[in-house]
């Protein structure tokens, strides 16, 4: 990956107007052309998300292609974040559909044949994994069972309620503790090839406790990957385990399908909230998704519940809202991501409600409190913009866990950073060269492209040594 000058052409948009909840697109079917990539960059889009359980290597390669150069002849940073499938656990295939009644006794096994053995077949072995008295949903939890036993490998439930099975349908087990093992031979294979891919982050499914954050981003290190790792919060384990999770990942999805089938619906929005708070506390970025605008799959317009998700999302702080099978099989992609920047702009502009976490974390107290005095200064102030200096990106997370209506500049020597900081809360990043006057020279090329006005107060904060992490330890103001 080459370094470039990001504001050598950039969207000429006003600081004020930029938007401090980002957009995550996911690419797919219906947005398989650069034409559509830009077309979602132009809308709105900060990150793109690639869905492994789906595709072929080329086809993701030929994505990451056309986003890249988007990116570079639009002038605007964006993430790539690889999507893992994870230990997703299906049944296999069969003939027909199998009718479930109440009561009845189910039996499951790897591999087996339904026709000749009446047991259904899995595409993956839970035997060595559940536990009698555990309960096991089937097709988006539509189908609930309990374990009775598991012997010689076959895995029987009794159904709690009627319903109609057919062939590779999911399968939840909420209190099913993997042990570890949630890393699968595919997503080893995915994270290999996609080191080559030249990706931001990696998302990592089915989280159950933080060691499998540390599994993986150490495999990623041992690959020469420098990608950001991102814990998807949708287990009853990860719930339990979310400030563990939230403390040791770099991002945190809360990814409302599974949670909503593997806890009880209704704990779902309390978990966001709660999800959003400790990713503000921790200085890790949080990311809603699933569902938000699920009717313009069909349709052009959303729902009125859809356009109030999205509104409290962005009320609530999250760094990122993102669109699923909207943009990647939908009918309506970039009506989606105008729908969502034009909702997102108007909350931000309009909003009467001012929610607070707790955002005093432990580990970081030096640079904390220099964050903070940026904050307050800049408030004070009536600063247009704070504009800062960093090379590894933890002085832009820092300042954007403080949540302030003023917008974040940050300027990097490094292209990855600019990157990963496309999909930040309030962050607008440059990729320049690593320079004492950095953050000057960036500030004069916004003000002589009109993005910046004479006389507008700007605060600065940056370190003695450019391009060296950990040294940030001077703030400046500045009147253009």
């Amino acid at each position: 990956m080459v370094d470039m000058d990001t504001t050598s052409r950039t969207p000429n948009v006003p600081i004020k107007d930029f938007k401090r909840t980002k957009i995550i697109v996911t690419v797919g079917p219906s947005t398989e052309s650069y034409k559509s990539v830009l077309a979602m960059l132009k809308a709105g889009a900060n990150g793109f998300r690639l869905n492994f359980s789906h595709g072929t290597y080329d086809s993701h390669q030929q994505f990451i292609k056309w986003i890249r150069k988007a990116s570079a002849d639009y002038g605007k940073p964006v993430a790539i974040i690889q999507d893992l499938q994870g230990p997703k656990i299906r049944v296999g295939d069969f003939e027909g559909i199998i009718n479930v009644r109440t009561g009845m006794s189910l039996r499951f096994k790897k591999g087996a044949n339904y026709e000749e053995e009446k047991i259904i077949p899995l595409q993956y072995d839970i035997a060595k994994k559940v536990k009698r008295g555990e309960r096991l949903f089937l097709f988006d939890g539509r189908i609930r069972t309990t374990i009775t036993s598991v012997k010689d490998g076959v895995v029987h439930v009794r159904a709690e309620n009627d319903g109609v099975l057919v062939k590779r349908k999911g399968i939840n087990l909420p209190d099913t503790d993997f042990q570890g093992d949630i890393i699968t031979k595919k997503d080893k294979q995915d994270i290999a090839a996609g080191v080559d891919m030249d990706l931001d982050y990696v998302a990592l499914s089915f989280v159950q406790h933080e060691s499998d954050i540390v599994k993986i981003r150490n495999r990623l290190k041992s690959l020469g990957s420098s990608a950001k790792v991102i814990a998807k919060i949708e287990t009853k384990s990860a719930v339990e385990n979310a400030e563990d999770i939230i403390s040791e990942a770099d991002m945190v999805m809360v990814a409302r399908g599974d949670l909503a089938i593997e806890t009880l619906p209704e704990s779902v929005p309390v978990m966001q909230r709660k999800i959003i708070g400790l990713g503000i506390k921790y200085n890790t970025p949080s990311i809603v998704a699933t569902q938000m605008l699920a009717s313009m799959t069909e349709v052009p317009e959303p729902t009125r519940a859809e356009v109030s998700d999205i509104a409290t999302a962005v009320i609530l702080g999250a760094d990122c809202v993102m669109l699923s099978d909207e943009t990647a099989s939908g009918k309506y992609p970039i009506q989606s991501v105008e729908i969502m920047k034009r909702v997102i702009l108007h909350v931000q502009n309009e909003n009467p409600v001012n929610v607070s976490f707790d955002n005093d974390n432990p580990d970081t107290p030096r640079s904390s409190a220099i964050c903070s005095a940026v904050i307050r200064l800049a408030e004070e102030l009536d600063a247009k913009a704070i504009v800062a200096e960093t090379k590894s990106g933890n002085t832009a997370l820092q300042i954007a866990a403080g949540r302030s209506d003023v917008p974040l500049v940050a300027v990097t020597s490094n292209l990855r950073t600019a990157q990963q900081l496309a999909v930040v809360y309030g962050v607008k990043s440059y990729n320049r060269p690593a320079d004492k006057l950095a953050a000057t020279k960036l500030t004069n090329w916004l003000h002589s492209n009109k993005l910046l006005k004479k006389y507008d107060i700007i605060v600065t904060v940056s370190g003695k040594y450019p391009g060296v992490v950990g040294t940030t330890d001077t703030i400046k103001v500045r009147v253009l």
